[in-house]
């Protein structure tokens, strides 16, 4: 999720107001595709995670909490507070939360929109949140002694562990610098491997593992990083800009990237704002965008048995949408079937 907010007309979805867009990559192919809403009434929803009964989790970054739809109704599974933001099955079952802090928020043309850091924002965290019993525990709030400031969106790696991004925080007259991380999540471990960015947003891994892909909110770039080994990058060759990703896709123009996801033939899907989803193969060619109806279209998954079901978070009008795409979703790392999340909760900090 990014921290930027903007002025755009509004359309409607069924009977909710949403946003209108109209500013695709004319040169490129734009695919229009029928949405179905799943839910509406959701506080910001983002990191939509597919569960293997067919229900969805969501964070509410707004809301402070994650949270379970199934049959277009939501259960809380915990209320985490400070601004749940990016979400992950790990291989104990449990779901992994990018906590950012806080925002404050305000209401326009009948969208949610976040703005600066919120007033008892207290740092970053990573949290793992038991999903039969509610209970979320807080994993790490630094990095040996670098703080996290808010962690933003998480991968987990064939190994076991995670990697996530820093997106920082932008205050009123300033701006943090982001990072990308690599932890396990028992606790035990966490390192930086990727600094700076510049607001680092959507994560993903490639089929086959090697090439680690990392968007950028305000540039609006994509970076590809070579994967040495768990939590470890190449470190051959230095671009201009003195790090070591190669530009896979700059779009240019007055776009953000948000989120991101890849499907099985290696293609990332980017989260769009104001456009929808941009898909890029890996050599760099933007292939198609899909528009979506809210400028602040924010993370996607893919579902189904086929992989080819797509939930998108339409987080300014509070809308989990979903529609029937003709790529297949590559099948994340997580080795566990999910169990179902309950309404009990409890939160054990350190």
């Amino acid at each position: 999720m990014c921290l930027l907010s903007m002025h755009f007309s509004a359309c409607r979805l069924g009977n909710q107001v949403v946003t209108f867009i109209g500013d695709c990559i004319q040169s490129t192919g734009v695919v229009n595709v029928k949405v179905r809403q799943v839910i509406s009434g959701l506080r910001f929803p983002e990191g939509p995670v597919a569960l293997a009964d067919g229900s969805v989790l969501v964070v509410e970054i707004a809301g402070g909490c994650l949270s379970r739809i199934a049959k277009g109704q939501k259960t809380v599974v915990t209320q985490t507070g400070g601004g749940p933001n990016g979400a992950a099955l790990g291989p104990d079952g449990r779901c992994y939360i990018c906590n950012n802090g806080g925002f404050t928020w305000r209401e326009r043309n009948g969208s949610l929109l976040p703005g600066v850091t919120a007033a008892d924002y207290a740092g970053g965290r990573i949290e793992a949140v038991d999903l039969t019993t509610g209970t979320c525990e807080v994993l790490y709030r630094t990095c040996g002694d670098i703080p996290l400031a808010g962690p933003n969106d998480i991968v987990f790696d064939r190994h076991g562990g995670f990697w996530f991004t820093d997106h920082g925080h932008t205050h009123r007259r300033t701006r943090d610098r982001g990072a990308v991380y690599y932890a396990q999540p028992d606790g035990t471990s966490i390192r930086q491997v990727i600094f700076p960015l510049d607001m680092p947003n959507g994560i993903g891994l490639s089929p086959d593992g090697k090439t680690l892909y990392v968007s950028e909110t305000l540039t609006a770039r994509l970076w590809a990083f070579d994967v040495a080994g768990p939590g470890s990058i190449g470190t051959d060759k230095r671009n201009i800009l003195g790090g070591f990703g190669k530009l896979c896709f700059g779009l240019g123009g007055l776009h953000l990237f948000d989120s991101l996801a890849v499907d099985a033939d290696g293609n990332i899907h980017v989260a769009t704002i104001p456009v929808g989803i941009s898909v890029i193969d890996p050599g760099g060619k933007l292939l198609e965008q899909i528009p979506m109806p809210d400028a602040f279209t924010t993370n996607l998954c893919f579902a189904g048995t086929d992989h080819k079901t797509v939930y998108v978070t339409l987080s300014s009008t509070g809308q989990l949408v979903a529609f029937d795409g003709s790529r297949r979703g590559l099948a994340l790392h997580t080795g566990i079937d999910s169990p179902p999340a309950t309404e009990s909760a409890t939160t054990r900090r350190h």
